[in-house]
């Protein structure tokens, strides 16, 4: 038996996220069915995050345990032949039992793409929030660093999760400008904001309900010194909304 290891990039847009459920497709329960196909083994693939539904990744990180005797490039080629075209298998290796995608993680960092414009490309709709109404950077920016470091951040923990510690380190989270997005061979010009944020791990909704209070800060309707009374508060219900999925990317997980 042995422990391979997988770096998978997908467009979340047909997915209701990572985890296999009980209805509906995830990418887990893709790969999974295509590594059967391969293996003939009922292999579980366990990713490093849960992604939500419409969240995409460009590196996802997964293992999953085989008898198989095909090499690790060979699984990854059987991979991509078989996979739909919006979920990739960018690399993959042998490593040993002791790695964990999600428990051996040290950093993760995602980003989030806003559209602040009355209309925007049509083919960014899957991959940005479209926000109409003007949002002032500073006190996003402000209330941003007050979230840096160690805190407990159930405020901004979605309903449902399981994890038992809610204590969490934000390493960095940046909001900036950006005048143009790189689309194929053309530059895409707008206003967009990009939320650049990396910690040790995430809560459920963790990202998006920080990016849903900033873009309320944003629009003035909470103030910027307020993020830490809802910080302090550990009370969901003080938070903004949670923004929407499809504008937040998986960039990488650091081991």
């Amino acid at each position: 038996m042995k422990k391979i290891k997988l770096l998978i990039e997908y467009d979340g847009t047909a997915y209701l996220g990572w985890q296999v459920q009980k209805k509906g497709l995830t990418i887990q329960g893709v790969v999974e069915e295509k590594i059967f196909k391969i293996t003939g083994e009922r292999s579980k693939v366990i990713g490093a995050s849960r992604t939500d539904a419409g969240v995409h990744t460009f590196g996802q990180m997964a293992a999953f345990r085989t008898e198989s005797m095909l090499v690790p490039e060979k699984i990854k080629s059987a991979l991509n032949a078989l996979l739909p075209h919006d979920i990739r298998v960018l690399e993959a290796s042998e490593v040993n039992e002791a790695f964990h995608p999600r428990d051996s993680a040290k950093r993760k960092s995602y980003f989030y793409i806003i559209a602040n414009q009355k209309e925007s490309s049509a083919f960014l709709y899957r991959y940005i929030w479209m926000v109409q109404q003007p949002l002032e950077l500073k006190p996003m920016t402000e209330a941003a660093e007050a979230l840096i470091g160690m805190h407990d951040f159930s405020s901004f923990k979605g309903t449902g999760s399981s994890i038992k510690s809610p204590v969490r380190e934000i390493f960095s989270l940046v909001v900036e400008k950006v005048e143009k997005l790189d689309f194929m061979t053309i530059s895409i010009e707008g206003n967009f904001v990009k939320i650049r944020i990396e910690a040790d791990g995430f809560l459920r909704h963790m990202v998006r309900n920080i990016v849903g209070t900033l873009v309320e800060i944003g629009r003035g309707r909470i103030p910027a010194d307020r993020i830490k009374e809802i910080l302090k508060s550990r009370d969901r219900r003080l938070a903004g909304p949670t923004a929407p999925p499809n504008g937040l990317f998986l960039k990488r997980i650091e081991y």
